[in-house]
């Protein structure tokens, strides 16, 4: 028996949102205090600033995820970008709340839900759409993550995908290799 499209679908999602997660997670890792609260310049958020807006943004976005607006009234989302934290560990805390919520609920969804009408900021959205919206926001705030630790760490970043002058031999490697249906997340 086959799955349904739409349980494919948010297979898929979670499989990528983990992908994420451990990009993220890869590249913080590799800095300590200090760094994680370097701010580029004045316009731009520090690692740790960026960790605050994520969280705030999947707690808010994903708690009664079904039920109520997205926008919870307990938000103060001008402060994820004013507040930082005290520290790494701190900062850690934050990100794993905010995506175990999102991806708790993920996990909770059933294929029809997609279908389903919810709110974030009173604006009607299918399950399905809010998922979209947030595997693109989501993604471009670890992308800054990423961006941000090779930058801090220079020489010495370590690549969390195929490394810089290495894409024949992985190419070779790869084709080497017997044909296989394989999600690209799956090696995580």
């Amino acid at each position: 028996m086959s799955q349904s499209i739409e349980q494919n679908f948010l297979e898929s999602a979670i499989k990528l949102f983990r992908y994420y997660k451990k990009l993220g997670e890869g590249a913080i890792a590799q800095l300590n205090d200090e760094q994680v609260l370097v701010k580029p310049n004045e316009l731009s958020n520090s690692i740790a600033l960026i960790v605050h807006h994520l969280s705030g943004n999947m707690l808010s976005r994903w708690t009664d995820f079904l039920n109520s607006d997205g926008e919870k009234p307990w938000r103060d989302r001008e402060a994820e970008f004013e507040k930082s934290y005290a520290n790494k560990t701190e900062m850690l805390e934050a990100w794993e709340k905010g995506w175990k919520c999102l991806l708790d609920t993920l996990e909770s969804l059933k294929p029809e839900d997609l279908s389903k009408l919810i709110y974030i900021r009173n604006e009607g959205q299918t399950v399905l759409e809010a998922i979209q919206r947030q595997l693109a926001h989501y993604p471009h705030h670890v992308g800054q993550i990423l961006y941000q630790a090779k930058i801090l760490k220079g020489d010495d970043f370590k690549s969390l995908s195929i490394p810089k002058g290495k894409s024949d031999s992985f190419n070779q490697d790869k084709f080497g290799q017997p044909k296989e249906r394989k999600h690209f997340t799956d090696k995580l």
